[in-house]
This record gives C-alpha cells, structure tokens and sequence, in this order.
C-alpha cells in the first residue's frame, strides 16, 4: 500500500517575518526561499503578506525571478486580503502564481473587525477569488481564527464553507491562530471539516502558545489534513509557529506518512535563519539545538560505549550531525575515551586517570569542557610531574579601569602557609609581584620570564580554556612550563606555579 505524503508550507518569511524585531531584507529573503525550496525541498513557501512595502514588493520579486527560473514559481506563495483587485494586483506585479488569501474563520472576527455579516462577506470573498483566477492566480483560502470560530459558532463556519467550496479554492487552510487548541481539540475538529466537506484539501496551521504547535499538528494529520504549516526555528508572533524540525522529524519517525524534505539541511537552514533574524536558537532545543547530541552523564558515555545503551532512533547523523560526549565534573571515564578516540590520542592507564582527574577538577570552575580543549589539558598533564613543593591556595584578583591591579595570595611553601599581597600593571603583573615577595622569605630566585603566550582552542568561545605558555630562563637556561585554565590569568598562575616546583626539586636533587 503506498504511503500518504502530507506536504510541508514554510512560513517562515511571512508569518516568522511578525516575530517581534524580525525583518528580512531581500536578499536574506531569497537565500532562505532558494534553501527552503532546493536544498531542504519544503512542498511551498509563504514568502511575503501583499501590499506591506515596495522592499516587500522587491523581496517577493527577486525571489520569484528566481523561482520561474528553477521551474518552482508554482510553489511560491503570497498573502493577500479581501480587497478585490489591490493584493492580486500587487502579487501580479511582483511576478506571483499563488495568492492565499485571508479570510475571517469565526464570527466574531467578522462582525466585530469587519463589521460585516458573513454574506456580506462571502460575496465580497468571491469577488476577489474571481478576480484572481480570471488573472491567472492559484487561489489558497485561510479562515483565519478558524479554532475559536469552530468552538463558539460551527455554523458560521460551515455556512462559510459551503459558500466557496465551489470557487476553485485549492487549499483551505485551518488556522490555531492564536493556539488556543490541544492535541485531542485538533483531531475532532479537522476530522469533522475532512468529513463535512471531502471535496476540499485541509492544510493545519499551528500556533505554540501553549507549546503544543508539533502535538497539535501530528492530531491534524491523523485526522485527515494533508498540509501543515511550519516555520524555521518556531519563529512567529508571540510563541511562535510549529517547529519545521519537530514537525518534519515526528511526522517521519511516529505516523505512517511520507514526508518529502531532506533532513539533513535541517540544522544548515536553522543556522542560516538564527544569523539573519539574530534570534538564537536554545542548545537544548529538539534537533537542531546545539547540546542535543552531546552525552554529559559519564553512565551514558558508558552506555553507549558498551553497546548505544543510550541511542535512539533520533540519531544525529541523520541531520548531518555527531554525537558528543560532554566533559567536566561529571564526566567518567567513558566520556574521557570517547573524546580521546575522537583525537586518535592514547593514554596509558596511570595517565587516562590523571586527565580524567584533571577534567573534573576543571569541570568545577567551568561549565563544559570540549574536545578542542582536551589537548590543552593532556600537554598540561603529560608535562607536569607529582611535585608539591609549593601550593598556591587562594588568591584574589581586583582590577578597574585605569587603576593598578591588587592581588592578595595565600601560598604554601613546604609546610608554611604565607601570605602575601602586590600590586601590578594587569591581574597576572601584580600576582607576580606578591610572589616574589614570598620567594625573598625562603631565598629563592625567580627566574625571568622572556616570553609569555596566550591561546584557546581554535573556534572556542569566550568562556573556553585558556592555556599560558611562559618560556623562563635561569642562568643560561631556558624552559616552558603551562597552565590551563578558564581564567587567562589564574592559567598563568598555574604556569608559574608549575615553574617554582621544577626548580625547587631542582634544588632538593642538586642537595643531594
């Protein structure tokens, strides 16, 4: 039996555009609309609402050129309103085949904002209907509000319906427009329009203000729609449309539906629509979130290692993606291998569990740890030997603008505990001036530092591990030692303090 193919509409320019603080130019316009339509293959795309602007006019222009080109001029549509000419005019102008047109779905839109009876209405619908079809338009029709106007006057939508179930209407769309509707609501009402009127096709467009956009339109397709609208990232007035990436992925993996988009331009797209709206994406966000495929339990890493335990059919791979591991406090020693594997490294047993010790002690000072920063800490550990001639136990750091920087230490040396306090050009300047004052008290020289060099790892962001590299020289030798640290200046400290204990077991060998 071949399967049923519900159609995705993208709405993401049109009604994604009326997020607050939102507004595409033309050219992001029509490098989303060439995405939607050639790589991620969405069945339609709303692209503009009529009569807003001439660099909406422009906009829907540049991307229909475009679309006639590719032979998808078909798929490319508009919002217009019941004015007879203007907004087919408009869409014509701009090179259109597709109005949807706009229409009041309850009663009380219909009274109260047109002041209008719905025959009055209907005939002014069917003007304009003729006037778009007589121009060569494709003719979609929202009944907008349709939720609240199923729910307090049904009569008045199905007198609606009959009244234009004869003009051609391609499409009749049922909005939640203000997403008023759950699951259950959503499978009765659509399955009784389905049933009421099975000459017409049903599209379902969600709204979220319950959170319930992907639910309810799974409900709506159970109950016989064969469209649903979507935008890119839940962008949308207040809570937002439906999610194209719940949506789509749900709609494949929990009902027995063909849907036609490529999934794996689903996180390309996502990102493309984050730059040019400027509104992030939550990393916990389902499927294209960053976080969502990264392990950060070390039993999962586990898990996964001694057989996928922890993996499901929502795979990331499916999206053009790769499971992590996250690594910090509560990493295990599972998450370490993964990550290790990831970089091709091999660490003996003795030293995994010394990285491992030092991702976690890392882990409490910073909330996660990447891979790009585990060489940094495997260099830091690997150089480093089990000498504890000196601790550095606290420290506090005070700087402003224009103003020295103070720091106050508390440092063991051997069996004492020292305090000391100096004051510097920068964090690490004054730290280094109330160390020498403690090394004075146990005669010991603080080699001269000839170079100092600061990195995080390549694409880190501003909370990502710093290492200090600090090239020393004594006499007529020179060394390095490192530091790795969120802080740049506590991972200098941790260089110097690295150095001091290399040179104090210096001088307990040459002691002996």
């Amino acid at each position: 039996m071949k399967q049923r193919q519900v159609k995705i509409l993208d709405t993401t320019l049109r009604d994604g555009e009326q997020t607050r603080g939102v507004s595409f130019s033309p050219g992001e316009k029509l490098n989303i609309a060439r995405a939607l339509l050639e790589q991620l293959r969405v069945d339609r795309v709303e692209v503009a609402s009529a009569r807003v602007s001439e660099g909406e006019k422009e906009a829907v222009a540049n991307i229909l050129e475009w679309a006639e080109l590719v032979g998808l001029a078909d798929r490319v549509e508009v919002l217009g309103f019941v004015d007879v000419h203007r907004s087919v005019d408009w869409i014509l102008d701009a090179g259109g085949h597709v109005i949807n047109l706009l229409t009041k779905g309850s009663e009380k839109h219909c009274r109260n904002q047109l002041n209008k009876s719905l025959v009055r209405h209907l005939e002014d619908i069917r003007e304009t209907i003729g006037y778009a079809r007589g121009n060569g338009l494709s003719v979609n029709l929202y009944l907008e509000d349709w939720s609240n106007g199923y729910r307090d006057s049904p009569a008045y939508v199905f007198q609606m319906m009959e009244g234009l179930q004869d003009t051609g209407v391609e499409h009749f769309m049922l909005p939640d427009t203000l997403g008023v509707m759950g699951p259950e609501e959503v499978y009765q009402s659509v399955a009784d329009m389905v049933r009421r009127f099975p000459g017409c096709s049903f599209d379902f467009h969600p709204h979220n203000d319950y959170g319930l956009g992907t639910a309810n339109a799974l409900s709506a397709v159970s109950a016989g729609a064969a469209s649903i609208h979507c935008t890119i990232n839940c962008l949308g007035e207040r809570a937002g449309n439906a999610s194209l990436a719940q949506v789509v992925v749900n709609l494949k993996d929990r009902m027995d539906v063909s849907v036609g988009v490529d999934e794996s331009h689903l996180l390309r797209l996502s990102r493309m629509v984050e730059n040019f709206s400027g509104k992030r994406m939550a990393e916990n966000a389902p499927i294209v979130g960053a976080d969502v495929f990264t392990q950060t339990s070390g039993i999962h890493a586990d898990g996964d290692k001694k057989g996928g335990l922890y993996q499901t059919a929502l795979s990331p791979e499916r999206f053009s993606r790769r499971r992590s591991y996250a690594l910090g406090k509560m990493s295990g020693k599972a998450s370490l291998l993964k990550n290790l594997e990831k970089l091709d490294i091999t660490l003996t047993g003795e030293n995994l569990e010394k990285v491992l010790k030092r991702v976690v002690e890392l882990g409490d000072s910073k909330k996660t740890i990447t891979a790009e920063d585990l060489p940094f800490i495997i260099a830091e550990v690997l150089e480093g030997r089990d000498y504890d001639y000196i601790e550095l136990i606290n420290c506090s750091i005070t700087s402003g603008l224009n103003l020295e920087s103070t720091a106050s230490i508390r440092v063991r040396v051997g069996e004492r505990v020292e305090l000391s306090a100096g004051i510097g050009n920068g964090g690490f300047d004054a730290f280094m001036s109330a160390i020498a004052k403690v090394l004075e008290r146990f005669d010991i020289p603080l080699p001269e530092l000839v170079d100092f060099e600061v990195r995080i790892p390549r694409g880190g962001q501003t909370d990502a591990l710093t290492e200090a590299t600090i090239t020393w020289q004594e006499r007529q030798r020179t060394f390095k030692t490192r530091g790795v640290h969120s802080n740049q200046v506590f991972a200098a400290m941790n260089a110097t303090i690295r150095m001091l204990n290399l040179q104090m077991h210096q001088r307990q060998v040459a002691r002996k």
